[in-house]
């Protein structure tokens, strides 16, 4: 059952599970922290403030003024926002990728390679189109979801994310 969906033995007063949140949530977290500057320790540590701070503010979450997962990623901007703030604007070029140990290395060769080009290409975008990729392949979320952090509307954001992917798309095709 989705950490949101979950209700106290009461049946009205919402009951969270801190760790099935942590499970759910860290790899979508850290996706969109990847999304926006590469994976990278800087990464990591940034997941780990937004779950630090999700953790301090639990008795703020209000489940009538929003998805559990609303309030995280908004939680997620700010963190990010707060770390661009504080004058950190390079976005590394190079992803690592976790390479398994079974895959030829001509192929990890080759995923490394498009990761660092799909890398460059995000870097390229301006800030909001970066961060919208980033919510909706880096965090999983839905336009809706979106709409509700961004204050766009749902309609303004999948607008966005098909002409940002359609350049995206038309760069990577032109570059070698």
């Amino acid at each position: 059952m989705p950490v949101d969906r979950m209700f106290g033995k009461d049946g009205n007063r919402p009951e969270v599970d801190w760790e099935a949140v942590y499970a759910e949530y860290l790899p979508r977290v850290y996706n969109y922290f990847r999304y926006l500057i590469g994976p990278s320790a800087v990464a990591e540590d940034l997941t780990a403030a937004v779950f630090e701070k999700a953790w301090r503010q639990r008795g703020r979450y209000r489940p009538e003024r929003g998805a559990l997962s609303t309030w995280l990623f908004a939680l997620a901007k700010n963190v990010a926002r707060d770390h661009f703030r504080r004058g950190n604007r390079e976005l590394p070029l190079e992803w690592a990728g976790s390479l398994a140990d079974s895959d030829p290395v001509e192929e990890a060769v080759a995923e490394r390679e498009d990761q660092a080009r799909l890398a460059a290409l995000l870097a390229q975008l301006p800030p909001r189109e970066r961060e919208l990729v980033a919510l909706k392949y880096g965090a999983d979320l839905t336009n809706r979801e979106i709409a509700r952090l961004t204050g766009l509307s749902e309609t303004n954001v999948g607008t966005i994310l098909y002409r940002v992917v359609q350049r995206l798309r038309r760069a990577w095709e032109e570059e070698p």
